[in-house]
């Protein structure tokens, strides 16, 4: 007589594997979708109202001449995005990103409805890019907002890198004593450029 001894790990993941529910097919959303491009102006206003900034732009130049004083210590995805950025800083587990005053990387797709921006590891080269940098800059093209999530989910389709992020206004909570706290997690500002 055989005795096959489980241990306690292997006795639940049996139990689950053998308790799974049917599969289901996932719901029409295509009543759902806009076919309509999206509109920037309520794009800006979502924004705006969560505590971002739009700046409109023509050219990438445009982002470092609206900066007055030049921050400390600059991050720029695209070295066109801002002449002189540190050019050092991919290399590493994060923390050599923990002194960047600002980052600024390009957005994916911008939704009116929400003002979320999709940015995926593709754009950012390092993920804690975004979440680790005093203030944050996304550049990002008026044609690419779509006005719902549901138009957002359809563009980006199935995943095509392992990390990806809707990233909508600065870091903020409010359940400390009731007061508004930004940067609590994250970035203190969120500037979005605008191309047409």
């Amino acid at each position: 007589m055989n005795i096959i001894h489980m241990s306690s790990r292997e006795t639940i993941l049996a139990a689950i594997k053998g308790n799974q529910p049917p599969q289901e097919v996932l719901p029409d959303i295509e009543g759902f979708r806009n076919m309509s491009p999206g509109d920037p102006a309520a794009f800006r206003k979502v924004v705006e109202t969560l505590g971002g900034e739009v700046i409109d732009i023509v050219q990438y130049a445009d982002i470092k001449a609206h900066y007055k004083e030049a921050p400390a210590l600059v991050v720029a995805v695209n070295p066109d995005f801002y002449p002189g950025a540190a050019t050092e800083w991919q290399a590493g587990n994060g923390r050599q990103l923990e002194q960047v005053d600002l980052a600024i990387v390009p957005g994916q797709l911008g939704v009116a409805e929400n003002g979320a921006v999709w940015v995926t590891e593709k754009e950012l080269v390092v993920r804690v890019l975004p979440f680790i940098a005093q203030h944050l800059a996304i550049v990002l093209s008026a044609s690419n907002i779509v006005p719902t999530m549901h138009d957002a989910y359809d563009r980006i389709g199935g995943p095509e890198t392992g990390f990806g992020v809707f990233i909508a206004g600065p870091s903020k909570t409010a359940d400390i004593e009731q007061s508004l706290v930004l940067g609590a997690h994250g970035a203190k500002s969120l500037t979005i450029f605008l191309l047409p």
